[in-house]
């Protein structure tokens, strides 16, 4: 990647993270001061660059007091080597704490139709602090895309086969809430990609959503996401449906979840 963006590093921000032990996370959480400076390092150095623009505690480390992650990367800043911190799955207390310590730029947490937990304390506070949202898995891992049923075969070391929320009974149950976005899709001539995308960026104005894909095609795809306009009527008659729909299963299974920070 360093490689690829050098002739235009000053048109790009470079967003990175620390968190886990070993950079593994079946290794567990390891956010001690001494390896943020070993990854802040390391990233520098594969990255063929001076500053992380971006530097993102991976999830919270209930070991490490959050005021002292902040006053680690506080003093990378200092030095020049990142430009502003981001916090991932973090709660609100969490997210206060560290942003008295040094300012949060970003949060990056899961948001999309099918998982809509931020909306009851995270957005208002991310709104009242002024830290900016980077939603994960806006597609909701594909699902939303329509790209995958219940009947999809599903490779047994791709990450979904660990997700409740990805068993064929739930995928089945969730089929619904597929079927209502094809059907705005169709209405607004998008694919479901783009509704799903749509809808997260008009939440919010400081909402920047990174759905993950290998294909120039569905890139293409995304980034068209961007032209297409919801209404207040149209989220309105969105918010109205969703209401209607029970999404089955948990989006991680209990050890994965407690990983979330509070």
């Amino acid at each position: 990647m360093g490689e690829a963006v050098a002739p235009f590093r000053d048109q790009v921000v470079i967003a990175t993270k620390f968190g886990f032990k070993n950079g593994t996370p079946t290794q567990g959480l390891d956010s001690r001061p001494e390896r943020i400076r070993e990854v802040a390092a390391a990233s520098l150095r594969r990255l063929k660059t001076d500053r992380i623009d971006l530097f993102y505690q991976h999830r919270v480390d209930p070991n490490i007091p959050i005021e002292e992650v902040a006053e680690t990367v506080k003093d990378l800043i200092r030095e020049g080597k990142a430009k502003h911190f981001g916090l991932s799955e973090a709660g609100v207390e969490t997210i206060r704490r560290a942003h008295a310590v040094q300012p949060v730029t970003a949060l990056q947490s899961e948001y999309s139709l099918w998982w809509r937990e931020p909306e009851k304390e995270i957005l208002p506070a991310l709104e009242e602090l002024g830290i900016g949202f980077v939603p994960y898995s806006p597609l909701g891992r594909g699902f939303l895309t329509g790209a995958i049923n219940a009947d999809t075969p599903i490779d047994e070391n791709d990450f979904r086969n660990r997700l409740p929320r990805f068993t064929p009974e739930a995928r089945q149950a969730n089929q619904a809430l597929v079927n209502l976005v094809g059907k705005i899709a169709e209405q607004k001539q998008a694919t479901r990609a783009q509704i799903a995308l749509a809808w997260v960026l008009a939440q919010r104005p400081w909402i920047v959503t990174i759905p993950g894909t290998t294909k120039l095609n569905r890139l293409e795809e995304n980034l068209g996401a961007a032209d297409v306009q919801l209404s207040r009527d149209d989220l309105r008659d969105i918010d109205r449906a969703l209401s209607t729909i029970a999404v089955k299963g948990e989006r991680y299974p209990p050890a994965l979840e407690q990983m979330v920070g509070r």
